[in-house]
């Protein structure tokens, strides 16, 4: 999601000349340092996530409801890293905006839309892992294919009707004289927003869902060392039939790795939405080069995703060696076997 620091010595275009870029005094080696960082960590996005939806979608035993919602967010994190992530590079490198007015809008509308569509689909993991843990008996008949659909109807419409019509419609940046002078004067596109709409933006997109998900995931913890506690004291020979009630080892696991997904989203996230809060109070002073890294941290977000997974999951780096190696191309691939017990 971008953000922007307006100048307070903007009156007119006279000194500046209409529509030229922003002065800038990065040198070549720091331009070549930036590009070289935000490609690599582009292409781990795009790579990576796009692993997560090859292997979900083509190996059958990954056909489940929670990683149905994690293909969902994959695509969600690919689209950023293919769509969002090069002409951000290029705007923070080079501080100014090549692609015209009219792709502007739909950048930052895109760029909003997959921010806000990650937070409801890590919402909706939270609430598919809360009853495979704490309610394991009715999750087969809460959690069923039509509950999955529309899920991700509402993670990816509600963020697309909010983010689209917001930024069309330019109501988040009414009232901002400086910010009609920027675009009048510079090659400028950022998404900003004023002190009303900032402040619904992160009280009902960030701090809201952000703290369903927390109490979410702090009640499966609860309830999976109460499982694991009944479990131990219980005598081996029943053992077996109580681990068939309560949550399975691999369901807690998964818990605790999405709720590993959900901690580094928080902390790649929270500053750039604390400063859409917080910025228009402070008259849009802070320096846009903090203002670029807390972006491009929340970036860094859909790049850790994949990274994750390879590691807390195996099947994810088996599911790569069969990408690789070409394996996925051979007859019945679909069928092969990433972990002993089906998921």
């Amino acid at each position: 999601m971008d953000l922007t620091y307006i100048p307070k010595d903007l009156s007119n275009c006279l000194n500046f000349g209409n529509k030229s870029c922003p002065p800038t005094h990065r040198s070549f080696y720091v331009r070549v340092i930036m590009y070289s960082v935000m490609t690599g960590a582009m292409v781990i996005t795009i790579f990576g996530n796009l692993v997560i939806i090859i292997s979900i979608s083509h190996f059958r035993q990954l056909h489940s409801p929670t990683n149905f919602l994690i293909l969902s967010m994959a695509t969600t994190d690919f689209l950023l890293g293919f769509v969002i992530m090069p002409y951000s590079m290029v705007r923070s490198v080079e501080s100014c905006w090549y692609f015209g007015d009219g792709f502007c809008k739909f950048h930052a509308s895109f760029d909003m839309m997959l921010s806000l569509t990650s937070i409801f689909h890590l919402c909706s993991i939270a609430i598919d892992r809360f009853y495979a843990v704490c309610d394991p008996l009715h999750y087969t008949t809460t959690m069923t294919t039509s509950m999955i659909k529309r899920l991700l109807a509402f993670c990816w419409s509600a963020p697309a009707l909010f983010s689209f019509g917001l930024v069309l419609s330019e109501v988040n940046v009414s009232g901002m004289q400086s910010y009609e002078i920027l675009v009048a004067c510079f090659k400028f596109c950022a998404l900003t927003f004023n002190k009303f709409w900032g402040t619904i933006l992160f009280t009902t997109c960030f701090f809201t869902p952000g703290s369903i998900m927390v109490g979410i995931y702090s009640k499966i913890f609860i309830v999976s060392k109460r499982h694991a506690r009944v479990i131990s004291n219980l005598p081996e020979n029943t053992k077996g039939e109580v681990k068939n009630t309560l949550s399975k080892k691999k369901d807690r696991k998964a818990a605790k790795t999405l709720g590993i997904v959900m901690g580094v989203f928080l902390a790649c996230w929270l500053p750039c939405f604390l400063a859409v809060l917080i910025d228009p109070y402070l008259d849009y002073s802070t320096p846009i080069i903090v203002l670029d890294l807390l972006v491009w941290l929340g970036y860094f977000n859909s790049t850790c995703n994949p990274l994750i997974h390879g590691f807390f999951y195996p099947w994810f780096r088996k599911a790569l060696k069969y990408i690789v190696s070409g394996k996925i191309f051979n007859s019945h691939s679909e069928t092969a076997k990433l972990f002993p017990e089906a998921h």
